[in-house]
């Protein structure tokens, strides 16, 4: 498994240890809380320690993500030396995320770039698509208040989902056959920022107010219209308001 240092990885590290599945964990830094896994260092972007981190290896969950920084080395040219490496791999799983063909973010696009890079390589691979997750939208969007204002979006959809649950799916893959993209795995609702402004206010008992605003341009479009969202595909059961109180 690669990126074992992320908020992904971090939640599969967590699940992993109870598998009876041989695991080795690869990263630039050696994750606090790896239980005695298989550590190997390895670095996406310079190639240096790829080789010895996937030998021997028959499954890949490839978790290593970069959306602020170095976002088209991780993403692409990262991708490219992890696969130049994996000739021998029997299944790579890719973790993805919902509407990005049609959310106009560069790091979504490079996430389209790399899925088109898996479909037509040699690795024989599983595109696995999840919906944000609950603690992504609490911590990029809801996390920080302006004088006692959440500043949103206005009419910004979410559908997001617990990490934890995705681990698991991702974990069940690893002894089924490749399967190409598999379905979306989507949170069990769908909510408007503002919703969850203010349902995290009416949990935490914080005395905010949710102040919204409305952004011009495609990516607020699209996140207006939920693109980001699959409402066939509702597979999680923890909900957000779950989430912050088990915070």
């Amino acid at each position: 498994m690669t990126g074992s240092t992320g908020y992904l990885g971090s939640a599969l590290l967590w699940h992993l240890k109870d598998t009876e599945y041989k695991v080795k964990i690869t990263s630039r830094r050696r994750p606090q809380d790896w239980h005695q896994l298989d550590w190997v260092y390895s670095d996406l972007v310079s190639g240096e320690g790829l080789e010895e981190a996937v030998k021997d290896v028959n499954v890949i969950i490839h978790a290593a993500t970069s959306p602020m920084k170095n976002a088209k080395k991780v993403e692409i040219d990262g991708l490219e030396n992890l696969l130049s490496k994996s000739k021998h791999i029997q299944h790579f799983i890719y973790p993805s995320i919902v509407g990005i063909e049609e959310i106009p973010w560069k790091y979504y696009q490079l996430k389209v770039e790399a899925e088109e890079l898996l479909s037509k390589g040699t690795v024989p691979y599983t595109i696995a698509r999840a919906t944000q997750f609950h603690g992504f939208v609490e911590n990029l969007l809801l996390s920080k208040s302006l004088f006692n204002r959440y500043v949103i979006p206005r009419k910004w959809k979410m559908q997001s989902v617990d990490v934890h649950e995705f681990a698991t799916h991702l974990i069940d893959l690893v002894h089924k056959d490749p399967q190409g993209r598999v379905e979306d795995y989507g949170g069990p609702e769908i909510m408007t920022l503002r919703e969850m402004a203010e349902l995290k206010i009416d949990t935490k008992k914080e005395k905010k107010i949710v102040f919204d605003v409305s952004l011009p341009g495609k990516l607020s479009k699209a996140f207006e219209g939920g693109k980001n969202t699959n409402l066939h595909n509702q597979k999680g059961k923890i909900t957000f308001e779950q989430f912050l109180r088990n915070k």
